[in-house]
């Protein structure tokens, strides 16, 4: 799955209190994006238990440790915590008893908690750390949002990969990254893509240097991340290359296992690659959306030949 997302970021990310600030969390690390409710183990049953989770208590496991006796509820508590847990939450602002708190600082195990309803902040901190852990790799490319699509542009160095995306922000798009794009697997069927934090916002323009977008177009201009749902490959335009002029059969490229539909751009002087992007963008969303404007043009054909015929 990659490597561990820091606790410290966890808490940071999805606002939770410490209420055990004596526990040392700084080399504490999850490394699987699911959570577990303890619900099963509270009342005793520890066979296949996911103690490397991220451990939820929402109210009910809450109410039902409160039903115990004393001395129960204590060995509950014992038996919970001597397992190596990354870290227990309470949710709906539930504070645990001292009796827990001081276990929990025994045994080494930071206890938060988060005023959201449960299952609201386990489907939160889910989706967040299944996008933190997903496979990654890192190309070279640009990733911008083009009416709501993700469009990957790649080609060799130099070819105008950078220009096209500036001309694109200065038509009201944004950017998510360029020059390095990271991307990341985090379903069968999904491909997010992000920038490095070290080049976020930035563009290289070669005669220009680095333009800082963010300060030059506004926030409104780039985003954190993005689906990839379309890539565009720019090469040099060749006289004797075939180039597809109807598209009537889609072509792929593959990112860690995952298709994603690729357009091939032959490069001239005088070609606006901006709105080739943009017309690369749409066209893509309709036939998303079960239009295919090439389909549409041999299905006239056809009818013409047809008629002709007759």
């Amino acid at each position: 799955m990659g490597q561990g997302i820091k606790l410290s970021e966890i808490v940071e990310k999805m606002n939770m209190k410490n209420l055990t600030p004596e526990v040392d969390m700084v080399d504490k690390e999850v490394d699987v994006p699911d959570v577990n409710r303890p619900a099963l183990q509270l009342a005793g049953f520890y066979d296949r238990f996911d103690s490397n989770r991220v451990q939820i208590i929402g109210n009910v496991e809450y109410r039902y440790v409160q039903t115990l006796h004393e001395e129960e509820r204590e060995k509950t508590y014992d038996t919970l915590l001597q397992h190596p847990l990354p870290c227990i939450v309470f949710c709906r602002d539930i504070v645990p008893e001292d009796a827990f708190l001081k276990k929990a600082v025994k045994y080494g195990v930071p206890v938060f908690n988060t005023a959201k309803q449960t299952s609201d902040f386990m489907a939160e901190i889910i989706r967040w750390m299944n996008v933190r852990l997903a496979p990654c790799i890192s190309i070279h490319g640009v990733l911008v949002d083009v009416y709501g699509v993700g469009v990957l542009i790649m080609g060799e160095s130099g070819i105008g990969k950078s220009e096209a995306a500036l001309e694109l922000i200065k038509r009201g798009h944004r950017l998510v990254t360029d020059d390095v794009v990271e991307i990341r697997k985090v379903s069968d069927e999904t491909l997010v893509g992000s920038a490095p934090n070290i080049t976020k916002h930035f563009i290289e323009l070669r005669g220009i240097g680095i333009v800082d977008v963010r300060s030059m177009f506004g926030v409104q201009s780039v985003r954190e991340t993005q689906n990839i749902d379309l890539v565009i490959t720019l090469e040099d335009w060749s006289r004797d290359k075939e180039y597809d002029r109807l598209g009537l059969e889609e072509q792929y490229t593959e990112f860690l296992g995952n298709k994603v539909v690729c357009y091939r751009i032959p490069i001239r002087p005088g070609r606006n690659l901006a709105i080739i992007v943009e017309s690369a963008a749409v066209n893509h969303r309709q036939k998303q959306m079960g239009y295919n404007a090439a389909q549409e043009l041999y299905k006239r054909v056809q009818e013409n030949i047809a008629k002709k015929q007759r």
